[in-house]
């Protein structure tokens, strides 16, 4: 199996692991994302000892190896992005499988319940027609998404986790994406992934490219935009 035939395999599976643990319905809210996390951080950490026993491993919901620093190859997961979405029953949640290569995260894959999006097929899709669209935060949005907002004349779309954000904008539902506010690694490698793929613009918001595998996995920012409007928003992130 190749890298990103892993990847998918791995995000596929424990989407899969993660729909069956909800439909069983045992589980509700919170007590559901803690056996959620739980059983896809077990999955995808005991999958990837057995399948790249000499890659590195950074995973929410696992103690950090400092070892991982050392290495090339370092898979960056996140079993369960948007755990309060998956508690309460939406599907805007996603399981993030990214392979980082030198710090970049150049195989990923990305399942959410209508299906898996990697490197190797991010599906591009063109942009809805209509006024632009940025989507943000549920809970919360950070200010500078406003000046980004007005830069563009967007409406701001209030969604759940991370992936499902970045994916909005490969699908074509939304144009851009702009965070500030706290974010770690494994929030982002895996969509960033996929959408650098896809042919879009992802970097911080001050422009500095995403770097991932670092000592300090608090990676806080990004912006993710179709190509045709990064210069606007660069901008307006800036002068923010």
């Amino acid at each position: 199996m190749t890298d990103v035939e892993l990847a998918a395999r791995l995000a596929q599976t424990a989407l899969r692991l993660l729909e069956a643990l909800r439909e069983d319905g045992t589980l509700t809210g919170k007590p559901l994302g803690a056996a959620g996390d739980a059983v896809a951080n077990a999955f995808l950490v005991r999958a990837l000892a057995e399948a790249r026993p000499d890659d590195g491993v950074l995973s929410e919901e696992e103690r950090d190896n400092p070892s991982r620093l050392t290495k090339r190859r370092v898979w960056v997961v996140d079993p369960l992005d948007g755990t309060r979405e998956y508690g309460e029953g939406r599907d805007d949640f996603a399981v993030h499988v990214a392979l980082c290569l030198d710090g970049s995260p150049d195989v990923a894959a990305v399942a959410m319940t209508d299906g898996v999006r990697t490197t190797a097929e991010p599906q591009l899709r063109p942009a809805h027609s209509g006024r632009p669209r940025l989507v943000v935060s549920r809970s919360r949005p950070p200010a500078v998404a406003e000046r980004c907002a007005a830069a563009i004349g967007a409406e701001l779309v209030p969604m759940g986790s991370a992936g499902a954000k970045v994916l909005a904008v490969v699908k074509g539902d939304v144009d851009a994406y702009v965070h500030a506010g706290g974010q770690y690694e494994w929030d982002s490698a895996a969509p960033v992934g996929v959408a650098l793929a896809a042919g879009l613009h992802c970097t911080r918001i001050d422009g500095s490219p995403l770097v991932y595998n670092q000592a300090d996995v608090l990676l806080p920012d990004l912006l993710i935009c179709r190509p045709e409007l990064a210069d606007k928003l660069l901008e307006a992130c800036a002068s923010a």
